[in-house]
């Protein structure tokens, strides 16, 4: 039986010859199919996490908002954190993943919105996102993280495989413009439900 969640952004991808989903900004997806992922990082960090024995897997996209470097591990910034990688995780396991065969492989926290907040976004956001994980006892195989450049992820969750293009250059403000779009919705919208890990 093919397991997935929902996604709008499903494609065909040509380059690499299958199915795909794209994720953008507090979206997250997971599979069992042999498919790929793809999503385009600045300070946003991206989890891909998969079960490496059944390769159901799935990444997630998610930015910690401003206002939340008090280091509290309740701080409301750190919530948002947690809220993403918990939902993630937790489907996962709903859909047969084993805990003990979670392994993760984590990209982005680029320096990328310069002047957007005192601190820097992308360096908090990765910070979180291995700290996270490290406390969670999932273990990280693979890390790409900060640097100055944006990044475009293709996770295949079957194989684990993970692709890193890193876009020296954009064309244009798009990312740039998503991710302060996504920022500004975080600050103003709750966080999503209480979730317990499992």
């Amino acid at each position: 039986m093919d397991l997935e969640q929902f996604a709008t952004n499903l494609y065909y991808d040509r380059t690499f010859d299958c199915e795909a989903a794209k994720i953008l900004p507090g979206e997250y997806y997971f599979t069992n199919k042999d498919m790929l992922i793809v999503t385009v990082l600045g300070s946003c960090v991206s989890a891909c996490i998969r079960d490496r024995v059944t390769g159901l897997g799935g990444m997630n996209h998610f930015m910690l908002p401003d206002g939340g470097g008090d280091g509290s591990p309740v701080s409301a910034s750190a919530r948002y954190g947690t809220y993403a990688m918990e939902i993630l995780i937790n489907d996962l396991l709903k859909a047969g993943a084993k805990r003990e065969n979670l392994e993760a492989k984590v990209f982005g926290g680029g320096a990328v919105l310069k002047g957007f907040t005192a601190i820097n976004v992308g360096e908090r956001n990765a910070a979180f996102v291995l700290s996270f994980l490290k406390t969670e006892r999932i273990r990280v195989v693979a890390e790409d993280l900060n640097d100055i450049h944006p990044r475009k992820v293709y996770f295949f969750p079957r194989t684990g495989k993970v692709l890193v293009k890193k876009l020296m250059q954009t064309h244009n403000d798009t990312l740039v413009k998503r991710e302060v779009e996504y920022a500004s919705r975080l600050k103003k919208a709750p966080v999503g439900g209480e979730i317990d890990l499992f």
